[in-house]
């Protein structure tokens, strides 16, 4: 179990070690029964004290996620999948009927106290659209595609970069990395980039990604014999999808793959294919050559829940 923390964030670390262990439950990474590290163990593994993971392992516990069983460990509790299905709306309710009931015993109105919710999340939401971000990705497609979802998610300003431009680190770049409010990227990026940022004061905040759903399911329904081709823009990419296609048991497919910008070139590659999976950068290129009912986007999406860590943790480092 690879935890990633980042000790520069400003968040706490006990929290951090709560929200990427809940997040790795939430995934499947973590299934019910899993027997977690000691305390000792994990504590050593990511360098922090003791205590630190103790406090995150209590809160999970709180709960209901993990359960502690006297001499045989801590593991994930059997209703952990249900705890995270439950429908948030409920807790939401909690929330507020706690602080109705707090503003009532302080002698104030319920009409008021209902202005007051208003008035505080349009000014929580409004400090989050003036903020402004980086999204760093390995290549250029991605960081574009992810960059524009942070938008839509969070209502922030955001541009992409590259690990190239941090290692090329021009002047507009540097400019543009003083001027942010917050560097976001990648989990498996986040320590690099904490190298090549080194300096600027940033936060630097990590989200998870995941491969669409139901493209993977269409992909993997495909007769063995389907001649596929994937068209993208960099090897980076490439690179991503070879994992992901090996990791989902998918890496037996007759499948070429190329990133040529040649439009005499790239006709004749797909002409040879049955279906051409595009990323969303060549899509547009390859619809001008193929009839559409051969091209399966491949999509990657942002993780819901790191979406909404992302926001929550805008508000608590209170760089909005």
């Amino acid at each position: 179990m690879e935890l990633i923390l980042n000790k520069g964030s400003g968040i706490p670390l006990y929290k951090q070690v709560k929200y990427a262990i809940t997040e790795k439950i939430r995934s499947g990474e973590l299934i019910t029964g899993f027997k977690m590290p000691t305390e000792r163990e994990l504590s050593e593994r990511l360098g922090i004290s003791r205590n630190t993971v103790s406090a995150a392992y209590k809160q999970l516990e709180k709960e209901g996620l993990l359960i502690s069983r006297q001499g045989k460990g801590t593991f994930v509790a059997e209703e952990s999948d249900q705890i995270l299905r439950e429908d948030s709306q409920e807790r939401i309710m909690h929330l507020v009927d706690t602080g109705l009931k707090e503003a009532l015993d302080y002698g104030m109105e319920a009409k008021d106290f209902l202005h007051l919710v208003e008035e505080r999340v349009n000014e929580k939401l409004d400090l989050i659209r003036k903020a402004s971000a980086v999204y760093i990705e390995c290549n250029t497609e991605q960081a574009r595609y992810f960059a524009h979802q942070i938008e839509a998610g969070t209502g922030m300003k955001c541009t992409p970069l590259t690990i190239s431009d941090l290692i090329e680190m021009n002047d507009e770049t540097r400019l543009l990395l003083y001027k942010v409010k917050v560097i976001v990227s990648t989990f498996n990026h986040v320590p690099e980039v904490l190298e090549y940022v080194e300096g600027f004061g940033k936060s630097v905040l990590g989200v998870a990604i995941n491969p669409d759903l139901k493209t993977m399911v269409r992909i993997a329904r495909l007769s063995p014999d389907t001649k596929l081709a994937f068209v993208s823009i960099s090897e980076e990419f490439k690179t991503k999808v070879q994992q992901t296609f090996m990791s989902a048991g998918l890496n037996e497919l007759d499948l070429v793959y190329t990133n040529t910008q040649d439009p005499k070139e790239l006709a004749s590659i797909l002409e040879e294919r049955d279906q051409i999976l595009v990323s969303p950068g060549r899509l547009r290129n390859v619809k001008e050559l193929v009839s559409e009912d051969r091209v399966i986007p491949l999509l990657y999406n942002l993780d819901e829940g790191s979406v909404a860590t992302l926001k929550q943790n805008l508000l608590e480092l209170n760089i909005v």
